[in-house]
């Protein structure tokens, strides 16, 4: 059984009845025994302290709890995401059942999903200018009128000078509007609007995604979570470029930048939101028929090649 003393609350108070829900939380963690503390999501300036909390609260939707995984998963504590809005891919927990869902946690008898959280480094003329985590995705664009920006992309498991099993190798210079390299979890947003691929949230994949490239060969790869993504701002490129962190963040690149993408040594730990509750939100949105759920035991035999026992 969980041991619960603090728990920090992430409330986005421009979401209907966010007030509301973060006083009966309070209230109801104080009874517990559990001191709770809130932070005003639109607040950006001022952080909370990451250590020292058991559990974090994330009241609004994803996009609240995006922000609370950059801030507390370092520290490894687990989020409970209870979504305000419409049907969310990452925060699933309802408002009328926070509570059950809570208990069932500390309880030890809710699943806890392990998301890849990717870990970034700009550097500049040999200096590290720009440190950032996300667990969504980072978005390389232009940050002018014009549009195309001039990308050097490679992969692999080396260094960046080319030491190490295999080195990296070279996918190719894009001509694009931009390039998205997005997580499992950040596959449903940005990527996926972009043309990429659906990937489930519990696999270890980076995703590699050309915005409106200017070659059609230019498609989406997807490449083992393991491996380092190093993207080359090329010394050409003329128009500003801007590195945009999980939609909510953004940082101004310069030619010859040098953006070194790889997995971050620790997981976001979302409570109640594993893969049932994705492919939930999944056929929700896409509008799929049926709803998720398991083949009664012995309808489905995989000796027979796929066929219906």
């Amino acid at each position: 059984m969980a041991e619960v003393k603090r728990a920090l609350l992430f409330v986005n108070f421009h979401k209907a009845g966010a007030r509301v829900l973060a006083d009966e939380i309070k209230g109801e963690l104080g009874r517990l025994g559990i001191e709770p503390a809130v932070y005003r999501f639109e607040d950006r300036a001022d952080l909370p302290p990451g250590s020292g909390f058991d559990i974090a609260v994330s009241l609004g939707g994803d996009g609240t709890v995006l922000y609370t995984a950059r801030v507390v998963s370092p520290y490894d504590i687990p989020i409970l995401p209870i979504n305000l809005g419409t049907l969310g891919f990452i925060a699933a927990v309802r408002p009328d059942e926070w509570l059950a869902v809570f208990r069932e946690w500390l309880a030890g008898t809710v699943c806890v999903s392990r998301r890849l959280m990717l870990d970034l480094a700009v550097e500049r003329r040999g200096k590290t200018a720009i440190r950032a985590v996300c667990l969504n995705d980072a978005v390389i664009s232009s940050s002018g009128i014009a549009k195309i920006v001039r990308l050097t992309v490679s992969a692999g498991t080396g260094g960046v000078d080319g030491s190490g099993c295999g080195g990296l190798m070279r996918l190719g210079h894009y001509r694009s509007d931009g390039l998205i390299v997005a997580t499992p979890t950040g596959s449903t947003a940005y990527s996926v609007a972009a043309g990429g691929p659906i990937v489930d949230p519990e696999i270890e994949a980076v995703i590699i995604n050309p915005i409106c490239p200017f070659t059609l060969s230019n498609r989406p790869i997807v490449v083992p979570a393991h491996e380092m993504v190093m993207v080359e701002v090329e010394a050409e490129q003329r128009s500003g470029v801007l590195l945009t962190v999980d939609g909510q963040t953004s940082e101004l690149l310069e030619p010859e930048d040098r953006i070194l993408i790889r997995s971050a040594p620790f997981r976001t730990r979302l409570i109640a939101s594993g893969r049932k509750a994705f492919y939930t939100a999944l056929r929700t949105k896409l509008n799929w028929s049926g709803a998720p759920g398991e083949y009664p035991s012995g309808s489905w035999d995989i000796s027979h090649g796929g066929d219906h026992a």
